[in-house]
């Protein structure tokens, strides 16, 4: 049996060893609750950031780990408000300096600015919002560059209280049944074997339909367009030889063409074809232009002097 003053050197070295043990353990302890709380506590780098607090030292070591930050004082603005836009640079470099662009709802650039770079990696410049180029409503894009793409970041604002931003109309198709073939936005009633049609036009200068086809086999090709599309149908060309085995329906306006094998291009040429926007332009000056010759002329005779 151990005696007392064994017993109780024995009871102090556990004590003492328990107490290193915990304090050790608390230590380790507190010190991650604090590293999370300060991590926790840091602002993040992103945009609308405050711009006091992205000078202080704990939002500068986080942002070292991004090559570029950037940010603005506000997220909304109006068309005639001042965009302060701020960042911070990672790790700098002599003689480069940092560009800012701008592009507009539209997908256009609205301005380029190159902003110094202080010592300690941060820049600033001020946009103003007025101008034309400013004049949609809605979501601008803020770039910022570095010398590279890799050093590249960008911050979005919106603008309110201007003009809003109309989108392109798409232009209206025309829509053709099975068995009709568009012709310069006319749907033309067609038949075909033998082959397929691939495409067709109006030609107006010749006042013709020009179809193209892929003739595997020897075929037929039936063609019978309005008569305001065309009119006066009286010859057909054949991959640009003047063609016999043709049928011209005068009262229905239908063209039936015996193509061979191999056939690609059938031009029917009639007397009218529905004319072009330019074409009617030019009539309506040229019928313009000879009122005004007749009218002049004859102002000037009735200013003659009769005798």
């Amino acid at each position: 049996m151990m005696n007392s003053r064994t017993s109780f050197a024995l009871l102090a070295l556990l004590t003492a060893v328990g107490t290193l043990t915990m304090s050790s353990a608390y230590a380790d302890q507190h010190q991650s609750t604090m590293h999370m709380e300060e991590k926790q506590n840091l602002p993040p780098a992103c945009v609308q950031c405050d711009p006091e607090n992205a000078k202080t030292s704990a939002k500068t070591s986080l942002m070292k780990s991004i090559p570029i930050s950037v940010w603005t004082d506000k997220a909304e603005y109006g068309h005639n408000d001042m965009i302060r836009v701020m960042g911070q640079v990672a790790n700098t470099a002599s003689g480069f300096s940092v560009t800012v662009t701008v592009v507009s709802p539209i997908n256009s650039i609205v301005t380029i600015d190159q902003v110094s770079v202080a010592e300690d990696g941060s820049f600033e410049t001020m946009l103003n919002t007025a101008g034309t180029l400013w004049k949609y409503d809605g979501t601008y894009t803020i770039k910022a560059n570095y010398g590279s793409t890799e050093k590249s970041n960008k911050v979005q604002v919106e603008l309110i209280g201007g003009e809003a931003m109309v989108k392109p109309t798409t232009p209206s198709t025309t829509t053709c049944g099975v068995n009709e073939i568009t012709a310069n936005g006319k749907c033309i009633p067609y038949s075909i074997t033998g082959g397929t049609v691939t495409s067709a036009k109006i030609n107006t200068n010749d006042k013709s339909i020009v179809i193209s086809i892929n003739a595997k086999n020897d075929g037929t090709l039936t063609v019978t367009p309005a008569k305001s599309v065309q009119d006066g149908i009286f010859m057909v060309l054949v991959d640009g030889e003047e063609w016999d085995d043709v049928q011209i329906d005068k009262v229905t306006n239908k063209v039936t063409i015996m193509f061979l094998a191999g056939a690609e291009k059938i031009e029917i040429i009639g007397t009218f074809v529905v004319p072009e926007f330019g074409t009617i332009a030019a009539m309506i000056l040229a019928v313009a232009v000879i009122s005004i010759i007749a009218i002049t002329a004859k102002s000037r005779l009735s200013i003659i002097p009769r005798y």
